[in-house]
């Protein structure tokens, strides 16, 4: 037991030095951007565009760390929202939920096109799909009321507001990172469960369906599905991989990578959404959905006009 506990935490260790490499940067650089004015000036740039999927003007600022650095720069720039005290559950969730479609546009849409899948339509579905379902959400929220109540916003509300004094952001931003850190050992805990226990194997199997009935073949369903729960990364380059070995049909392999772009590693990166308040329905099942949705509109599309496979395929 102490040998296994040692190996996980030593994992643990490893994935932690690559989160705090981006997110203390971050972290730093929005502090000095806001001592110095730069926030309350690129404030009212983003406030528009903000109001139309009702947010308040600094998820602008998290959502462009995340969609370029990543999710931890998002993370790092995520407590940008403290100092809203009108802040909703839902507002945090549709800001997590974008974060979650749209992330490391630069770095993972590169490895989606060395997969076989055009950079440029990839990286445009994640941020047209982020914007919808923001959309979406937004007007379900104002029609219904769900997710009104104030963010219980759990590993947020332990991250100092970049308005902090310099003494109290330091000793916040240390505990915030010391409780990101258990939450990875958690997650990796978790993830090393369900695989001893099968639970990744069943989630694989319950998976197969909905990425058939989208429009992919069965033999790239399964490749699909690691990319779907563990990450892009893995997914993309076991199709990387197995494309190399068998000749896949250009129209699967453009909808497997367009089902990994805009939803991805489900488990850990959910569960870090999760961690910071966001609601499980938000950030999961209506983004699965969604995606199921727009596989579907896609495969019937290439159906429908054959010459699009081919600029899409690369």
């Amino acid at each position: 037991m102490r040998a296994y506990l040692g190996s996980r935490l030593q994992t643990s260790l490893k994935v932690f030095w690559q989160l705090i490499k981006i997110m203390v940067p971050v972290m730093v650089a929005v502090k000095v951007a806001a001592e110095i004015g730069l926030i309350d000036a690129l404030g009212p740039l983003l406030a528009p565009v903000m109001a139309l999927i009702g947010l308040p003007p600094e998820a602008g600022l998290v959502l462009v760390a995340s969609f370029t650095i990543g999710i931890y720069g998002g993370l790092g720039a995520l407590p940008l929202l403290a100092d809203s005290a009108t802040l909703t559950t839902g507002q945090l969730s549709i800001v997590c939920a974008m974060m979650l479609f749209a992330h490391a546009l630069p770095m993972e849409q590169a490895i989606v096109r060395k997969a076989g899948a055009s950079f440029w339509f990839t990286a445009a579905l994640r941020l047209v799909a982020a914007l919808l379902y923001a959309l979406l959400v937004t007007a379900i929220c104002h029609a219904t009321g769900w997710l009104s109540e104030p963010a219980d916003a759990g590993l947020l509300h332990r991250m100092a507001s970049p308005s902090a004094g310099w003494l109290d952001w330091l000793v916040s931003s240390v505990i915030s990172l010391a409780a990101t850190f258990l939450i990875i050992v958690a997650l990796i805990l978790l993830l090393d469960l369900f695989e001893r226990a099968g639970i990744t194997r069943r989630l694989t199997e319950a998976m197969m369906p909905l990425l058939r009935f989208s429009g992919l073949s069965r033999d790239l369903a399964p490749v699909t599905t690691v990319g779907v729960l563990l990450g892009l990364t893995y997914g993309g380059g076991l199709i990387i991989k197995e494309a190399q070995e068998r000749n896949f049909e250009p129209k699967m392999r453009v909808l497997a990578l367009c089902w990994i772009s805009l939803s991805h590693s489900l488990i850990e990166d959910t569960g870090l959404m999760l961690a910071v308040g966001a609601d499980i329905w938000a950030v999961l099942v209506g983004r699965v959905a969604l995606t199921l949705l727009a596989i579907r509109l896609i495969a019937l599309a290439l159906d429908a006009m054959p010459g699009l496979v081919r600029r899409l395929a690369v």
